[in-house]
């Protein structure tokens, strides 16, 4: 599990995908949330301007994210 420490109110989730380096770019980003491969505390996502906040996990490609 990665954890991932806010240092705002919010990240935008295509944001994280990106400075957590589980994808390469902000267009992969966009891809892999849209076909629905990324999960929200818990249940699938398609939004890719989602506001991440503190104590929310985000999953993908077998990797867990907690926001702290």
């Amino acid at each position: 599990m990665l954890e991932f420490t806010l240092k705002g109110e919010f990240i935008p989730l295509i944001q994280l995908l990106k400075i957590t380096d589980l994808v390469s770019s902000g267009g992969e980003a966009q891809m892999v949330v849209t076909d629905g491969l990324v999960s929200y505390n818990g249940v699938i996502d398609y939004r890719k301007r989602l506001k991440v906040k503190k104590g929310d996990v985000i999953e993908f490609n077998g990797q867990t994210i907690k926001i702290i």
